[in-house]
Order: C-alpha cells, then structure tokens, then sequence
C-alpha cells in the first residue's frame, strides 16, 4: 500500500524531475520520498523471497548491471537489451519505476570500447550509444545516471581532476557534456544525473572529492549543460565521519544552482565495526542517519536508493569482507528478508 500511495501522481513528467522542484500550488504537502534498491537480475529470475522484498518495499528500482556497456553492448553493432527490458517489465507491473544506470562510465567496459582511440571515434560511439539506449526506453526510464564517477581518486592531488577514462582521453572534460547534450536530445523529459561517491565523509580526500565535483557543476551549469540531479552513492565507511556541515554545505550549493539530490546507492561498509549484530546494525542505522541528516539539512533528497536489499546479494563482502569472518550486514534486511534499523531510519526520512 505504502509504495502507490508514494506513486499516486507521480507520472513521468513528475518523476523525471526527482531533482527538487517546488511543489505545484494544487499540491498541499511534498511528496514522500520514493524509496529503492538495486537489483541483480539472477535472484530477481530466481528468488521468490527477493521479489517479495522489492515489491513490499520499493517505489523504485535500478539494475546493478544490465545497462553498463559490457552488458548491453558486447560488440560494436550489438545491443542487448534482455536484463533491463526484464527489470522494466518486473517494475511496471508492479507499480514501481526503473532509473537508468549508466550511459557513461570508466569501468564496466568490453574490449572493443576499451580500445576506441581519439576525439572522432569517442565522440561517435558514445553518442551513438546514448542515442541508442535512451531512445529504447524514452518515456519508460525517467531518470539516468547519464556519467558515474567522473572525478579522480584524489583530484586535489593530481594536475587533472577527472578521472582516467576512455572518455577522458579521447574527449577531455566535454564527455561529460557531450553524454548530458546527447541524453537530452532523446528524452527531453528524462532526469539527467551525475553519479558520484566519496564525498560525505570527514577526510581530506572526501573533501578533494567533494570540491572536484562541485567545480565540474559549476563547470556544466556555466555552459548550459542539462543537469539536473548529483547522484551521492553514498557507500559509507564505518570507523568514518560523516562530514555533516561539508556535506550540507555542498548540496546546499547544488541546491542555489538548481541542482537537486539524490541518494543513489546507499549502504554501509562494516568491516570496521562491531562483531555483534545487534550493536552492528545500530551502527551501521547511526552512520546512515547522520548522512541522511546532512543531506536534508542542505535540500530534501527526492530519491533514496540502496545498493541492494537484503544482506544475501551485496557486493561489499567482495571487497571489504571482515577479519572476524562474519557476514557483512551492510544493507535495510538481513540474509532472512528480516528488516533491520537501516529500514527504519530511511522510512524516517521519507516523510
């Protein structure tokens, strides 16, 4: 009930503009804020629990993989479109909608793409391939992370704050104008979004991070360039900070620019923390909350998604598994589709 009551209006007009509009004049209160999780496509074949857990508690859904270039494009003329028309369809007929993830990015790539060479070249196959995969789903998918993680590991220590890329090479910064242009065309309607992590924590190289970042949208927004939203992932440290007045400050500025937000990839990396799970989930809820808290205090976020529902499909444990050999406990229900704190500080944000 809770997930079309949160959809109850929110067509495509409304939901491609997630990035913080005001609210009409015929509308008496902002909307909750939609709630989401990443999805793997073989629990969602496979799984009936998983589905059960995205359908009770997902407004939005986004796929892990699917639409990143080595999925839906493994050869030069080759488009496949099976996982996301899959995910598309599973949303649809649930009363959720899909965002799109990504168009543009250094990783995920086939080893055709990985060997494009100079400005002709880039600038034809990445336009051709936004062209391509927008135009599919124009209408259907109203909100794109258009380029993620554009901006370097430690940009205030490098003479170029991008990061390396085939894009980057071949293109400079424009790639990154050229992708939000190029979506744009297609699907004037769709939300155009920049994703990015590391940039909430209390570090210097969050705080680099944070301010690269702000300079690119400073960048875009004084060419005319059509963004709409910064995607913060969110994949906090636990053992960190959160930078709660970097933070606020930041989306603050977005906010002054007519820059929405969006939390598109939360979770909490808890390697770090407490062995019990009860202490452990009460940590990994207090850093979520202090986040989300920094966040609001600069612009209400229009989207909070997590990278993952349940504890039993998580990438985190890929890289970040625990001395102790426990299992990571990173995400809203545990392995049993049990909820946990996380869930409960999110839902308290939404309203």
């Amino acid at each position: 009930m809770l997930r079309r009551t949160v959809l109850k209006g929110l067509g495509a007009a409304s939901l491609c503009r997630l990035a913080g509009q005001a609210p009409s004049s015929t509308v008496a209160a902002p909307l909750e804020i939609p709630y989401g999780a990443a999805v793997q496509d073989g629990p969602l074949r496979g799984n009936a629990a998983y589905r059960d857990a995205l359908t009770s508690h997902c407004q939005l859904l986004v796929g892990e993989g699917g639409l990143k270039w080595a999925d839906v494009r493994p050869a030069p003329d080759l488009f496949v479109f099976d996982q996301p028309d899959r995910l598309l369809a599973f949303a649809a007929e649930h009363g959720m909608r899909m965002r799109g993830h990504t168009l543009a990015w250094y990783a995920a790539m086939p080893d055709w793409a990985l060997a494009i060479r100079g400005a002709d070249e880039a600038e034809r196959e990445l336009t051709h391939h936004i062209e391509t995969v927008v135009a599919r789903y124009r209408g259907r998918i109203p909100s794109w992370d258009v380029v993620n993680e554009p901006i370097a590991e430690n940009p205030g220590l490098l003479s170029y704050p991008l990061r390396e890329s085939v894009w980057q090479e071949a293109l400079g910064s424009r790639y990154v104008e050229l992708a939000l242009q190029t979506a744009a065309r297609v699907d004037p309607a769709a939300q155009l979004v920049v994703n990015e992590y590391d940039v909430e924590m209390h570090d210097p190289a969050h705080r680099r991070k944070r301010g690269a970042l702000l300079d690119l949208v400073k960048a875009l927004k004084d060419n005319d360039a059509p963004l709409h939203a910064i995607g913060l992932q969110g994949h906090l440290r636990g053992g960190m900070e959160v930078d709660r007045d970097g933070l606020s400050a930041f989306v603050s500025e977005l906010a002054q620019m007519g820059v929405g937000v969006l939390v598109t990839e939360m979770d909490v990396i808890d390697k770090e923390l407490p062995a019990p799970d009860e202490e452990r989930d009460q940590a990994v809820a207090a850093l979520a909350r202090d986040f989300l808290s920094a966040i609001c205090d600069g612009a209400r976020p229009t989207a909070i998604l997590t990278w993952g529902i349940t504890d039993s499909y998580t990438w985190v444990p890929i890289w970040f598994s625990r001395d102790d050999g426990r299992p990571n406990r990173p995400l809203p229900l545990d392995v049993n589709y049990r909820r946990k704190a996380l869930m409960d500080v999110i839902d308290s944000f939404r309203v």
